[in-house]
C-alpha cells in the first residue's frame, strides 16, 4: 500500500501504534487517521490519549476545511458530530468506516467528562 497523505494537509502520514493498535499520524499538522473502530478501541486503553500530540489550536484551524477525501479509499468523508460532545466535530468515512480527527480531537473525545457537558451548553448547536 502506497504511503497515505493528510487529508487536511497534504502532509505524510506515519504509523504510531498503542497497545497494538495501529493508528496513522500525519507528521505535519497531527490530525490522525483511526481505521473502522481504532477510536472506539483505544478510547477504552488507558493512556491512549498520548497518541494525540498536536495543538488543539491547529487542529482548530484544520477542522474548518469542509470537503475532504478518505486518505484510504478517496471517498468523500462524511463531516460527523461526537453525540455525546456535540464541540467535537471529526469526518467519517462512508466506505470503509476510517474517522479522521484533527489535532486535539482524540483527546478531547477519550476525556469525555463534567466540563464537556459545560463546554456543550455554552458552544451551542452548529448546523
Amino acid at each position: 500500500m502506497s504511503q497515505m497523505q493528510c487529508p487536511k494537509c497534504q502532509g505524510s502520514l506515519e504509523a504510531v501504534v498503542y497497545a497494538d493498535v495501529e493508528v496513522d499520524r500525519c507528521t505535519n499538522c497531527k490530525g490522525i487517521w483511526f481505521d473502522s473502530l481504532e477510536a472506539e478501541t483505544l478510547k477504552k486503553i488507558k493512556g491512549s490519549e498520548s497518541i494525540d500530540i498536536g495543538d488543539s489550536e491547529t487542529g482548530n484551524k484544520f477542522d474548518t476545511i469542509g470537503d475532504i477525501n478518505c486518505p484510504k479509499c478517496k471517498t468523500k468523508m462524511t463531516k460527523m458530530v461526537d453525540i455525546k460532545q456535540t464541540h467535537i466535530w471529526y469526518e467519517k468515512c462512508p466506505v470503509c468506516y476510517g474517522i479522521w480527527f484533527d489535532a486535539g480531537e482524540f483527546k478531547d473525545f477519550k476525556e469525555e467528562g463534567l466540563a464537556d457537558i459545560f463546554k456543550d451548553i455554552f458552544t451551542g448547536q452548529r448546523y
